[in-house]
């Protein structure tokens, strides 16, 4: 049986979302796949408490890197978006150590780093080329009602924009500053 749960995670919410699929996986839910942006399809399984880990390669994943997280016993399960998911049983991970992908924190703060990079820094120029213009230009148009639906629409994607950028840039500068070396 399948089953396809609708969740939205920002790109600085991995954290939450490794939480939550093991929450799936406790509850007799399988990761199976991914689709685009928020789709979640799962698979019925026995109830394991099972680690999911997320990577940010963003299509820049080789055959040598998918073997050695193989060897270390983490099954890939799905990729969405340049993220990988990978998983492992609890009961494999014998120390904190084994429960983690990254080594050392050098490697975790190297995929933050390409998370703003690849992700926040694109979603900072098309807020400020193309939102704030337009906003702008839609405030200056007529009081038709066409106009006014520019207004309202761009000032909407305005404050969406605006609470995104804060929210994904400050979580990951957190995140950053936790494991800087």
């Amino acid at each position: 049986m399948r089953k396809t749960f609708v969740r939205f995670f920002t790109i600085a919410d991995f954290e939450e979302e490794e939480a939550w699929l093991r929450q799936q996986s406790s509850a007799g839910w399988k990761l199976v796949r991914m689709t685009p942006p928020c789709f979640y399809i799962f698979e019925a399984c026995e109830p394991e408490d099972v680690i999911y880990r997320l990577d940010y390669k963003n299509s820049g994943q080789t055959p040598e890197y998918m073997q050695m997280l193989a060897d270390f016993g983490w099954e890939y399960c799905a990729q969405c978006m340049g993220w990988l998911y990978f998983r492992k049983p609890a009961w494999d991970a014998a120390s904190e150590e084994e429960g983690e992908l990254f080594s050392d924190n050098a490697s975790r703060v190297d995929m933050v780093s390409r998370i703003v990079k690849t992700r926040l820094l694109p979603l900072a120029v098309i807020f400020l080329c193309c939102v704030v213009p337009n906003l702008l230009n839609a405030m200056r148009g007529s009081l038709s009602t066409f106009s006014s639906f520019f207004s309202g629409f761009f000032g909407a994607m305005f404050v969406v924009y605006v609470y995104l950028i804060a929210h994904c840039g400050l979580k990951l500068k957190r995140i950053r500053d936790r494991y800087q070396v």
